[in-house]
């Protein structure tokens, strides 16, 4: 990525020293890597950190995250985010570990964290080239969720992460609404979806930590295998049917739509490494209503990413060429919403 760089002298001189008080060491010395692809919402600095002294004194390859000029409604801020992280981390569930929080802004000009950084790739177009279907991967990536899903309202440091009112269903609706603005109303498309998630929304039923992001393009995958699960900035309370339906949603299949879950395997593989771990079986009903939700989703985040390029709050064809994407998320939903009803009629 070309620009200037994010670390500049006096940025990386705040930080080592910061990061000396930090981990309790005599020194600390910031090498800047440079940025990492993606984070249309955060920018992620590859950096290495070398701490002489102290209880992490040592070599770390690192991540440092942080805020992007402007973001979307959903996005949590940093400090909270690496919040999340450490519960997540703390159930064993194949994340990185969080190193060190940042929350002062005056620091590096945003909230901050650094974690580990894990080995592989996360680019979908990659992901999903094999040959075969990954099954092995998915079911994996089934086991994980369960384990994220362990924790729920009440967690150590979740205090902050604020709980859906009157329902998942309902306060998701309405904050599609929100964030879509004036198009909730001049969209048939997109009025029509809201509509029905709001007339079919399920009765209030068990809240977990959603990642609500948890699909291909967000883990690293190394040599077939799972080495971590990232971008954690829409986390919060819901239906855990949630994640499941936006993984299987075909937004992000990457093309394989012949691989439901993710584009690496069949809905069969995820579903059943998730029932392992959560201890629930899995809702095939409540599953599709959260997929119609995941294409409403995404479709909001589409309008408020075309919106800060045309705004000129932050300029950048990724953010422009994503908000052109509505029309394709549309299709998405109304095919979805199409195969609802012909299942329901055929019951």
């Amino acid at each position: 990525m070309s620009g200037a760089p994010f670390l500049d002298d006096a940025r990386r001189s705040a930080l080592e020293s910061w990061l000396k008080a930090e981990a309790g060491a005599r020194t600390v010395r910031v090498v800047d890597e440079g940025r990492l692809s993606g984070g249309a919402i955060s920018l992620n600095l590859a950096v290495t950190l070398e701490i002489d002294g102290g209880p992490r004194a040592g070599r770390h390859a690192a991540v440092l995250r942080t805020g992007s000029a402007s973001g979307v409604s959903a996005s949590l801020g940093k400090a909270e985010e690496a919040a999340v992280l450490r519960a997540v981390f703390a159930t064993g569930a194949t994340v990185p570990e969080v190193l060190f929080i940042g929350a002062d802004p005056a620091l590096l000009g945003a909230p901050f964290y650094i974690m580990r950084r894990a080995g592989g790739v996360a680019a979908g177009h990659r992901v999903v080239k094999s040959e075969a279907p990954q099954r092995d991967l998915a079911r994996d990536l089934g086991r994980q969720l369960g384990r994220i899903h362990t924790v729920r309202p009440g967690a150590a440091g979740l205090e902050l992460l604020p709980l859906p009112s009157p329902s998942p269903a309902l306060q998701s609706a309405a904050d599609f609404r929100a964030w879509i603005g004036r198009y909730a109303g001049t969209d048939p498309v997109l009025a029509y979806g809201l509509r029905w998630l709001t007339i079919n929304a399920p009765p209030p039923g068990e809240l977990v930590l959603c990642h609500r992001d948890y699909r291909t393009g967000n883990y690293m995958v190394q040599d077939g295998a799972l080495t971590a699960i990232i971008d954690w900035e829409f986390a919060g309370w819901s239906d855990p049917m949630e994640d499941l339906a936006w993984f299987c949603s075909a937004s992000w299949r990457f093309g394989r739509h012949d691989r439901e879950a993710g584009g690496i395997a069949d809905r069969a593989d995820l579903y059943a490494g998730y029932e392992e771990t959560s201890g629930r079986t899995v809702d095939e009903a409540a599953v599709a209503y959260w997929e119609a939700a995941a294409y409403l989703r995404w479709a909001a985040v589409a309008v408020q990413q075309g919106m800060r390029h045309t705004s000129g709050t932050e300029p950048s064809l990724e953010l422009a060429l994503t908000g052109r994407m509505l029309p394709e998320i549309e299709m998405d939903l109304l095919r979805h919403l199409d195969a609802v009803s012909s299942k329901r009629e055929r019951a």
